[in-house]
């Protein structure tokens, strides 16, 4: 399989990289994360000028149509530089949903191009994650209601829930418990309909983070890099000792070899492939490996100031471990992994890897 991308999408990573090199210094970000709502409207101004809000909106409606094998490069870049922003929420996976409903839909149709231009944050409730993030600046909330025969999704206004904070770790991210009736009033599915999509959503979900995941691990690993250099210890650089060596090679084989796991995932599922949630959780374990392993390795070379707020570790392996447990824990893939494959019918092997069928 080839997983080679095109000038496209390579120009369009690049771009995204260098604006966010200046807009998402870590300093700013530090200054992101003070405020009481933990958003900056002056940075999501500037990422939907910069096109990122339309990427998934079709061209319909005014976006660029573009789809999971584009945001695996996109969220690894976002991870990257530790954006406050919950866009991919919103210009990905709640794209994905809107898209996913019939073109007569009011909501699809009203909140298409508001996502498209930027002026719309919509926040997702779904069943495997115990809290909403960003619901406390959503101008509209898709909530998943477990129904007979699978899962409503209704559209909810902020008026119309209640929202209890929940503290993270990671202070740029913003969760809360929401509380609200559903109502026919507020469902746009029903649950027959509504279980495909809460799949497609969960999929999706995971898939976005395992970028990240990627991204974040690639960032700490750069910041251990720089930092071994630059400490020194009996009159050398650390990164000099060979012990030291080792634990920035492991880290590098880890990123290196979650990168075809997080790209077939993303192929299998632009493509709509039978096993796409296999691949899925795949890639969700692998990614999270490598962010987890990035962190620790990051703490052992920078010693327990990597910990303290004056360091720029801290604020990307906090990021790391929230994000293991969202859209999925460990526990829920590896069993995902298991129903699929301890089965008569599984194919395995080296010739089964790239099976686009299974």
């Amino acid at each position: 399989m080839d997983f080679t991308f095109n000038e496209d999408q390579q120009a369009l990573r690049d771009s995204v990289s260098r604006f966010l090199m200046v807009e998402a210094a870590p300093e700013k970000l530090r200054e992101i994360w003070q405020t009481d709502v933990g958003r900056s409207s002056e940075l999501r101004g500037k990422l939907a000028e910069q096109g990122l809000t339309a990427l998934s909106v079709p061209e319909a409606q005014g976006g660029l149509g573009m789809g999971d094998i584009d945001w695996s490069l996109m969220n690894q870049e976002l991870g990257y530089f530790g954006i406050p922003d919950s866009l991919a929420d919103t210009a990905y996976l709640a794209t994905g949903l809107l898209v996913a409903l019939p073109e007569a839909n009011a909501v699809r149709s009203a909140w298409l191009p508001r996502i498209s231009d930027g002026s719309a944050r919509i926040a997702l409730g779904h069943p495997v994650n115990p809290w909403v993030a960003d619901a406390h600046l959503a101008d509209l909330l898709l909530l998943a209601h477990p129904a007979d025969g699978g899962t409503e999704w209704h559209a909810v206004t902020p008026e119309q829930v209640q929202l209890t904070p929940c503290a993270s770790i990671d202070a740029s991210r913003r969760l809360a418990t929401v509380a609200w009736a559903p109502s026919d009033a507020t469902r746009i599915v029903d649950a027959a309909a509504g279980q495909a999509l809460a799949d497609d959503l969960l999929d999706r979900g995971a898939l976005n983070v395992s970028g990240q995941l990627l991204g974040l691990a690639q960032r700490m690993l750069d910041l251990t890099v720089d930092y071994a250099a630059q400490r020194k210890q009996f009159g050398k650089p650390i990164g000099s000792f060979q012990a030291v060596k080792h634990h920035l090679a492991d880290v590098v084989t880890k990123i290196e070899f979650a990168k075809p796991v997080l790209y077939r995932a993303a192929s299998a599922l632009a493509n709509g492939e039978a096993q796409r949630s296999v691949r899925v959780s795949h890639a969700k374990l692998a990614c999270a490996e490598a962010g987890w392993f990035s962190a620790r390795k990051g703490i052992q070379v920078h010693g327990a100031m990597g910990y303290t707020w004056e360091v720029d570790l801290q604020m990307f392996m906090k990021r790391a471990w929230v994000l293991d447990s969202a859209w999925g824990d460990r526990a829920f893939h590896k069993q995902r992994l298991a129903d699929a494959l301890l089965t008569d019918e599984t194919l395995l092997g080296p010739g089964a890897t790239f099976n686009t069928h299974s």
